[in-house]
């Protein structure tokens, strides 16, 4: 099961105590750079492999299940307890297991407080869950969701165990272990729903395969990194952990309920059939979000904390950063988003037709996702965690109204409108302020943006006119994206200097100043 978390990159130490002093000939400054470098390298190589190879996995299951054995009234009621579950998993362990990968130092000094704070919050939340699951379900339109969420969301329980271990890995950048550990979890919980769908069990089979999968991960998680499940308590740790946590979990329980809030709204007003359709567009319009920028959130919460310091290199490293993510995306947002309906039809059925009306503006609203899930990341690392709470705070208020309209006025194509009107009319104003005030400015963004919003609206154009004479033959559809893309292509090319970090002339781009000593934490280490 497909879950989005608020941040958790970690740094790239591997204890935190000081590194031995070595004679002035060996020159160590220089040496400690590449170190990160290659490590933020390689955990970015295999945190890609592992998040396209996971997604391609995910992407062919749920074809299987659309075209054979669940419909949309299956996939609404699916999408009613992913939602409640989503949100409860941004705040399960009150964000107190950031700690592990942002402070320095030895985090198995304050790893135990962790754990039992983890747990303890987990488990009342789930209790609290399993005692409104009947109201919860009712309220969003689908009373034979209780069950389901009850199920489903054993996930915060074992999630908020899991947190202490899989951090440690995030703190090492120890992604390729991470691959094999979701990897697994990818065939045994998708094993599990797989055989209770075509046993006829419905949308149960995603709960009970999202369990499976979640306690692999668990258990994977502690062999991975042994010793660190282990229960203490310090109150001065914890009370230190909660001013630490509480308003990064706050800032993430609000950006997933902006994210989700969407589906709460469509099966209260427009029952589970429209929710299940709504479902399967949103989820299509978060295949580059997932496939693109969550492996570049794996790693960029620990680049980020690394440059937090230096101002000049944190602007420099957010604006390629973004760069090279919206790059990657813009092209895949226009194809899905401009071939909507033959896409739709040719992997789902023609029974999922309805979907496709609102997937273009859902697309649009993917693209923005991106990019603001990578400010939050370079936000937090600077440690602007009040300005993240307000920014989510203010999104929140401003779309539900919005959206409660929207689904009356036009159904899930006007949910989808208002999504797109308000995040880009209203929160990427914000964000830009905000960031200003982290020292990135406009021109920074606007230049890292430039060529492929180019790129895209080239694309857009050829698809436009030339779709028409294709038609939607599988072979039309393949000779209409690769002219489409190597128009994009010709677009972005003037940009690969910048991407790479270049500079006109040919020499490597420098931020003001490099440091092989690893920037101290706005938190010190626990004593």
């Amino acid at each position: 099961m497909d879950t989005t978390r608020a941040p958790g990159s970690g740094t790239g130490e591997t204890g935190g105590a000081p590194a031995p002093v070595a004679p002035a000939r060996e020159a160590p400054a220089p040496a400690a750079a590449p170190t990160l470098g290659g490590k933020v390298r390689s955990a970015a190589r295999w945190s890609l492999i592992n998040t396209v190879v996971m997604r391609l996995g995910n992407f062919a299951t749920g074809i299987v299940l659309a075209r054979f054995a669940l419909g949309p009234a299956e996939w609404g009621v699916y999408g009613v307890a992913q939602t409640v579950l989503l949100v409860l998993l941004s705040a399960n362990e009150l964000g107190v297991g950031l700690a592990i990968v942002r402070w320095e130092g030895d985090a198995r000094r304050f790893a135990p407080t962790v754990l039992t704070l983890s747990t303890l919050s987990s488990g009342l939340l789930y209790a609290a869950l399993f005692a409104a699951a009947p109201t919860m379900a009712g309220l969003l339109g689908s009373p034979d969701a209780a069950n389901v969420l009850r199920v489903m969301c054993l996930c915060v329980l074992i999630d908020g165990i899991a947190q202490v271990p899989g951090h440690f890995l995030t703190r090492e950048f120890a992604q390729g272990k991470r691959m094999a550990i979701d990897g697994l979890n990818f065939v045994v919980g998708t094993s599990m729903t797989l055989l209770l769908a075509f046993q006829g069990h419905g949308a149960m089979s995603f709960a009970w395969g999202a369990v499976a999968g979640n306690v692999v991960t668990l258990v994977g998680c502690a062999l991975a990194a042994p010793g660190t499940l282990k229960y203490g308590w310090d109150p001065e740790q914890a009370r230190a952990l909660l001013r630490f946590g509480l308003p990064l979990a706050g800032a993430s329980m609000l950006a997933l309920a902006v994210i989700n809030v969407d589906t709460m709204v469509v099966g209260a007003t427009l029952g589970n059939v429209s929710l299940g359709f709504y479902v399967l567009a949103f989820n299509i319009s978060g295949w580059p979000v997932r496939i693109i920028s969550e492996a570049a959130r794996r790693v960029s919460f620990a680049g980020f904390s690394r440059l937090a310091e230096s101002p000049q290199a944190l602007a420099q490293g957010f604006s390629r950063a973004l760069g090279l993510l919206v790059t990657l995306t813009v092209p895949l947002c226009v194809l899905l988003g401009g071939l909507a309906l033959p896409v739709i039809e040719l992997i789902y059925g023609d029974r999922w037709g309805p979907a496709a009306a609102a997937l273009p503006w859902l697309m649009a609203l993917g693209l923005i996702r991106i990019g603001s899930e990578l400010a939050y990341d370079c936000l937090v690392a600077v440690g602007q965690r009040r300005a993240l709470f307000l920014v989510q705070g203010l999104w929140l208020v401003a779309l539900v109204p919005v959206l409660l309209a929207a689904a009356r006025l036009n159904g899930i194509v006007g949910v989808s409108q208002a999504h797109v009107l308000v995040a880009g009319g209203l929160v990427v104003p914000v964000f830009l302020v905000a960031l200003g005030r982290g020292g990135i400015g406009v021109g920074r963004i606007a230049r890292a943006c430039a060529w492929p919003f180019l790129g895209g609206a080239v694309m857009a154009a050829i698809i436009l006119v030339l779709q028409p004479r294709f038609g939607d033959s599988r072979l039309a559809l393949l000779a209409l994206s690769t002219i489409a893309l190597a128009g994009y292509t010709v677009c972005v090319l003037p940009s690969r200097d910048f991407l790479r970090g270049v500079e006109r002339g040919g020499r490597p781009r420098r931020g003001r100043h490099r440091s092989s000593t690893p920037v101290r934490s706005t938190r010190q280490d626990m004593r």
